[in-house]
């Protein structure tokens, strides 16, 4: 078993979920057996209970595990099936070293940090990377571990130390470390700046890990000069150093990655049984990104939610409908509207903020309502689909988002205002009014006879207006 760890620094948010989607893509396409852990040191269980504007949107797995949405890009980069367990947490980890303590595991001894947690991670790391996820059901061959937070956070430090302990176990040929870091470039002089990338490889070192590869995250790309310098400065060979810069599209990143030479650098430094060239996947992904850019059409999608502030909290939404939009050669063209913004309300508080959001939905070719939970908002959503159905306009819900739409069908064409709405909506299912178009698509599966969490209680349907 070879393991990759992806690590950041300087800010969070810089794109290593990405990284390491993209760099489990390369390894993939080389016919090699990949799978992903992503370790996120909050102390929480898990992402279940989480508000979106946390840390986006909650990914829901097959097993039912709520987590992290990096896992959702794992899924969708590598074309895998990933279990709750490939998401660590601070929480699981103490729960899994208290409730053994509780059992005498550890025969009277003081628990610590060190060996005890740390030991704890390592063997969970270890168990979970032999857990196939393709669906031949072999091993994998490679693991790709994303640490989420910054280096030097207090909370991701028995996770560094854990790693630094793990890297001698595994053996160097066995182990890597990539290290992604950002060169910011100030407006006022313009000029590409390596500090903070070679005070957070300092601070990678003086915890134990040494990077072996060093990813450059930029806005622009970085000049010839800038990589020599980071070099230098890190102790790192120029070949070492990769730079991606923003792009139109994250399918451009594995090709970015590849072009820099990476296959070969894993192939030399993992000793793995590959081609210099990646085979025919990654060709294909070269012919998706070179398609997207050039696409002339475009559709216009409104998304009508209560979490607009933060794209990420509708982070699957939106690569389902920039996917179907690829299908059929146009590019998306996603409006967030907050639903609030749509009450009548809001018209007398703010005006202008009102108008536009009323000029975007009119603008839309359809219109998507997406799930939530809570009263805030919910009128709004009910005024969208009022005006996907009046005026005919395509219409897609999405948990609540359906529910809505049969209580909006309930008041305004079967005239129950007076109802509770629950009763509403249960009498419109049961009784079979369904030559109105509302049809269920996927109810919320029951897995092995065990309810779903709150946050995961979430049924499917679509909707298109008759």
């Amino acid at each position: 078993m070879k393991y990759i760890l992806v690590t950041g620094g300087v800010i969070s948010g810089i794109g290593k979920g990405i990284i390491a989607s993209s760099i489990g893509t390369i390894l993939k396409s080389c016919g090699l057996r990949v799978t992903a852990i992503k370790i996120d040191p909050y102390i929480n269980i898990d992402a279940g209970t989480f508000s979106p504007y946390e840390h986006g949107e909650v990914f829901v797995l097959n097993d039912g595990g709520e987590v992290d949405l990096d896992l959702g890009n794992y899924e969708r980069f590598l074309d895998i099936s990933l279990y709750k367990d490939n998401n660590i947490t601070t929480g699981k980890i103490y729960q899994h070293v208290i409730n053994k303590e509780r059992h005498g595991d550890y025969l009277g001894k003081t628990v610590q940090v060190v060996p005890h947690i740390t030991d704890a991670v390592q063997e969970w790391v270890m168990n979970q990377a032999k857990v196939p996820v393709d669906g031949d059901k072999k091993e994998p061959q490679i693991c790709v571990i994303e640490l989420g937070g910054t280096i030097g956070d207090i909370e991701g430090m028995p996770f560094v130390e854990a790693f630094r302990q793990f890297q001698f176990k595994a053996k160097r040929e066995n182990f890597c470390n990539i290290h992604v870091s950002l060169v910011p470039q100030p407006n006022a002089t313009g000029e590409q700046k390596t500090k903070p990338t070679q005070n957070s490889v300092r601070a990678l070192r003086g915890l134990g890990l040494s990077p072996d590869l060093i990813v450059c995250r930029s806005t622009k790309p970085i000049e010839m000069a800038v990589k020599e310098k980071i070099s230098m400065f890190c102790h790192v060979e120029p070949e070492q150093v990769i730079f991606i810069h923003d792009v139109s599209s994250t399918y451009r990143v594995p090709i970015l990655l590849e072009e820099q030479g990476i296959i070969k650098y894993f192939k030399e430094r993992l000793s793995l049984p590959i081609d210099d060239q990646p085979s025919h996947l990654l060709f294909k992904w070269k012919k998706i990104a070179d398609r997207y850019e050039r696409m002339l059409k475009s559709c216009s999608v409104a998304l009508v939610g209560k979490y607009t502030k933060l794209s990420d909290c509708y982070t699957s939404v939106f690569k389902a409908l920039e996917h179907s939009a690829i299908a059929i050669n146009h590019k998306l063209d996603l409006m967030y509207i907050d639903s609030a913004d749509l009450e009548p309300a809001m018209e007398a508080e703010n005006p202008v903020r009102f108008h536009q959001a009323w000029q975007k939905l009119c603008k839309a070719d359809c219109i998507l309502v997406p799930g939530g939970f809570g009263h805030r908002g919910t009128e709004g959503k009910l005024q969208a689909i009022s005006w996907a159905r009046k005026k005919k306009k395509p219409f897609l819900g999405i948990c609540l988002g359906m529910q809505l739409a049969v209580v909006e069908f309930a008041r305004n064409s079967l005239n129950w205002q007076g109802m509770c709405l629950i009763n509403a909506i249960l009498h419109l299912i049961i009784c079979g009014h369904t030559s109105h178009a509302l049809t269920p698509v996927a109810p919320l599966p029951n897995f092995c006879g065990h309810s779903w969490p709150f946050a995961a209680r979430c049924r499917v349907a679509c909707c298109s207006s008759a």
